[in-house]
């Protein structure tokens, strides 16, 4: 009889190390992107129009190529870790998302190669893109599937506070630079610093990957799965018998990613139109991913404590709320006013981010999970993480008004509460059992 999972919390703190240490690399590299999109790609990619928000319009665009590769390389990287393993694929995608950030930082502007220069930024887009949507799956199951079925909920939470802290590092190098640099400095040489900084991250991020395995109950289905003939993994797999499980997912990534990417990308763009400081931005996002890493293990224990549903569907009905409230707050200019704002949709996103991993782990049996997982989660950004920054630019060009932003961001809090509401409450529930009924089923 198998054991439940591992209940050894140094090694345990060991994984949750491992799997931030990517992470936090992938995601400074993945916003830092983003970041760019609106403050150098705009002006330095593409033509000028005589609109300042042509460009940056232009600029999300290609931001969206790197969620619609996302999709493409969850659905590669979960059918080949599924087979062999999560470790060495979480290697490669970290080594895979680094050379292509690292080359965004050498590439010539358009004033010096012309339509080429977008076009190797929607290529080296693609390709980081690709690399981050195995890297997500791999590295929330690499520390759930070590978890113990009463905890999940928080320690799954620690890779997603890796992410803000990867936001975090990318706001403060941008931060460093724009301050310290003049306006001509910083467009001419100096935001290519933090794309050439990826190198040094990367291979601190690599080595400490070297040092953890797969989990016991991945060897488990690994070699149950080389006995059976009729045990499949992968997408088809996965639609064939758990399409709910992956629809769900989706849903309840609807609102989740709009908010984030409207909070942390697209709010840069709002206030800078109406004339907040760039430098002033960075600092108050800094502030609020500061509380964005505390609140997400915080909630992902309430998640434990409470239930999953109850903390999605609180987290679901606010977003619905926040941009109601946001927006006024970010029209009056004033820094702390401005920053009760962001600090609000970071809270909202926190209800909803923290217990994604415990939540769609519990979803899927082992053979299928890292293919479920990462479809689930990736998916969603093609419709609504990648165009977020770019439907609120848009919108804000037609309108010159918040408040048709704020109904796209209130329809996305109302698709995943329907979808909150619906979901199966898991807490507690154990990995061995999904995969137990798993073969009953399959029987």
């Amino acid at each position: 009889m198998q054991h439940e999972q591992s209940a050894d919390l140094p090694y345990l703190r060991k994984i949750v190390g491992a799997s931030m240490a990517g992470t936090v690399v992938e995601w400074y590299e993945f916003f830092l992107y983003g970041t760019a999109a609106t403050l150098v790609f705009g002006k330095l990619f593409f033509p000028p129009t005589g609109n300042d928000l042509d460009g940056i319009i232009a600029a999300f665009g290609t931001y969206a190529v790197g969620f619609i590769a996302r999709p493409l390389g969850g659905i590669v990287f979960g059918h080949v870790g599924d087979r062999i393993g999560r470790k060495s694929l979480l290697q490669f995608s970290l080594v895979l998302i680094g050379g292509s950030t690292f080359l965004m930082g050498c590439l010539p502007t358009f004033e010096t190669i012309g339509y080429w220069a977008p076009l190797l930024l929607v290529l080296l887009r693609f390709v980081q893109g690709f690399a981050l949507g195995g890297e997500w799956g791999g590295a929330v199951l690499l520390v759930t599937e070590h978890s113990p079925n009463r905890s999940r909920g928080f320690w799954g939470s620690f890779p997603q506070a890796g992410i803000p802290m990867g936001n975090l590092l990318a706001t403060i190098v941008l931060l460093a630079l724009s301050a310290t640099l003049s306006e001509g400095e910083f467009l001419s040489w100096g935001w290519r610093v933090g794309f050439w900084l990826s190198v040094i991250i990367v291979g601190i991020g690599y080595y400490i990957r070297t040092t953890v395995s797969d989990s016991p109950i991945f060897e488990a289905a690994k070699a149950e799965a080389e006995q059976r003939a009729d045990a499949g993994y992968g997408v088809t797999e996965v639609f064939r018998h758990y399409p709910r499980g992956v629809f769900t997912a989706m849903g309840l990534r609807v609102a989740e990613n709009i908010l984030y990417y409207m909070v942390v990308t697209f709010s840069i763009t709002y206030l800078a139109h109406i004339g907040v400081d760039t430098t002033e931005i960075l600092a108050l996002l800094f502030c609020a991913h500061l509380l964005h890493i505390v609140l997400i293990p915080s909630i992902g224990r309430l998640a434990d404590r409470i239930g999953r549903k109850p903390v999605y569907i609180a987290g679901a009905a606010l977003t619905i709320a926040w941009p109601f409230v946001a927006f006024p707050l970010f029209n009056t200019g004033t820094a702390p006013i401005i920053l009760a704002g962001i600090m609000l949709g970071m809270a909202v996103h926190a209800l909803m981010y923290a217990p994604q991993p415990a939540i769609l782990t519990e979803m899927f049996p082992t053979r299928m999970r890292y293919s479920g997982v990462s479809l689930g989660y990736q998916v969603t950004a093609i419709f609504a993480g990648s165009w977020a920054p770019l439907i609120g630019a848009a919108l804000l060009r037609a309108y010159d008004s918040w408040q048709p932003i704020a109904l796209y961001v209130a329809g996305a809090g109302a698709i995943s509460l329907v979808s909150a509401l619906i979901m199966t409450e898991t807490r507690g529930i154990s990995l061995l059992a999904i995969d137990r009924a798993d073969r009953e089923r399959a029987v």
